[in-house]
């Protein structure tokens, strides 16, 4: 490193904004925990959309994921086959009864 340079650290989270992967969003706070975000921001010298960022993913983290649902695709059992595939057609033909 150079003397007298400060080392720098790039967040992944920053690359993600210079790449157009991140979302806009508007959320509301009362303004005392606005006031509480915006000293813990000031004192690790981060934005604030940095601390919710990390805030929210701690919280994901937690959730338990889901398992997958297993789909059961409905059948139907139309029975014991009565007639050959060699005899069907003769049978067709010959029987009046069908």
């Amino acid at each position: 490193m150079f003397r007298g340079m400060a080392e720098v650290t790039i967040d992944k989270n920053f690359i993600h904004a210079i790449n157009g992967s991140m979302q806009k969003m508007q959320i509301l706070f009362p303004n005392p925990m606005m006031a509480k975000l915006k000293a813990v921001a000031e004192d690790e010298d981060r934005p604030v959309s940095e601390l919710i960022r990390r805030a929210v993913e701690r919280f994901l983290e937690m959730k338990p994921s889901k398992p997958k649902k297993r789909i059961e695709i409905p059948t139907f059992k139309g029975g014991e086959i009565l007639v050959s595939a060699a005899d069907l057609k003769q049978v067709i033909y010959d029987d009046d009864a069908l």
